[in-house]
Formats: structure tokens, sequence, C-alpha cells
């Protein structure tokens, strides 16, 4: 028997988040894989407005330097 997989909550939605902030990159990081790429939404849970709102706020970071582009390499 399979269970049903649980819903995903949009974090933004349940702390009543009006607007992602991209000057507070730790909070950004969580939505970014070890190597930098951006977690769409179907894994992350997060409802389509807030994604948008994610994903233009990680890409400001990046643009000033907040955030990196790439992991580092360990060549």
């Amino acid at each position: 028997m399979i269970k049903p997989k649980k819903k995903r909550i949009c974090r933004f939605c349940e702390n009543r988040v009006e607007y992602v902030d991209y000057k507070d990159p730790k909070k950004l990081v969580k939505f970014t894989t070890e190597v930098g790429k951006i977690i769409p939404r179907r894994t992350s849970g997060n409802c389509a407005r807030h994604q948008r709102h994610l994903t233009q706020a990680i890409k400001r970071a990046r643009y000033l330097a907040m955030m990196p582009y790439v992991a580092e390499s360990n060549q």
C-alpha cells in the first residue's frame, strides 16, 4: 500500500511574507543547490507567486555579489 505524498506548504505563505528580500542571502541559500542552481517549485513547495519573487531575489543577490553564481570547485 502506497501512502499519498504529503502536500508541501509554501514557507512564505505560511509565515505571511509579502516581499522576499534579496538582501538576506542566508534565507535565499536554502533555495539553491550545492552547485548554485535555483531549486524548482515542485521540489521546494513554494507557490507560483513566491517562487517568482524568490527567483528574482536570488538573481538580484547574485548580481550584487551577495551570493555566488556557482559553487567553488575543489581543483
